[in-house]
């Protein structure tokens, strides 16, 4: 992750957790509010109750993939705090985790927003039917 699109003061943790609004689930806790900014920024957070420095980094480097991967609108910070069980989770739990309580904050772009993106729906065209075989 570049490293414009990361939180890295500690004001801008504390700017986002007081202007914005926070999302839970069992392995993570997601802080968003609207910046200023063309970009959206990630920051991450992960205490030492998650465990050693190991599995601290392990988390973080999977939680920076999987925020990197998410098709997020521009011009917000995003906190992502692990809890204690990321420890234990798989690389693919982390980043639906992430997904859905980025997707409960509204700030993920919808599949039909771009034409370009495979997997659109599209409303338009009514689907085959190969009639009565």
């Amino acid at each position: 992750m570049n490293r414009e699109r990361r939180l890295r003061k500690r004001r801008d943790f504390e700017w986002t957790r007081v202007h914005g609004k926070r999302y839970s689930n069992r392995l993570l806790t997601v802080g968003v509010a609207r910046n200023d900014a063309l970009v959206t920024r990630f920051g991450f957070a992960v205490g030492r109750r998650v465990g050693k420095a190991v599995a601290r980094n392990k988390v973080k480097r999977r939680l920076r993939e999987a925020a990197r991967s998410l098709d997020v609108q521009e011009g917000w910070n995003v906190t992502v705090a692990a809890r204690p069980q990321c420890a234990d989770a798989r690389y693919g739990e982390l980043k639906a985790s992430l997904e859905t309580l980025c997707r409960r904050a509204g700030i993920l772009r919808s599949p039909s927003s771009d034409p370009r993106r495979p997997g659109r729906v599209d409303t338009q065209t009514p689907a085959h039917d190969p009639g009565p075989i």
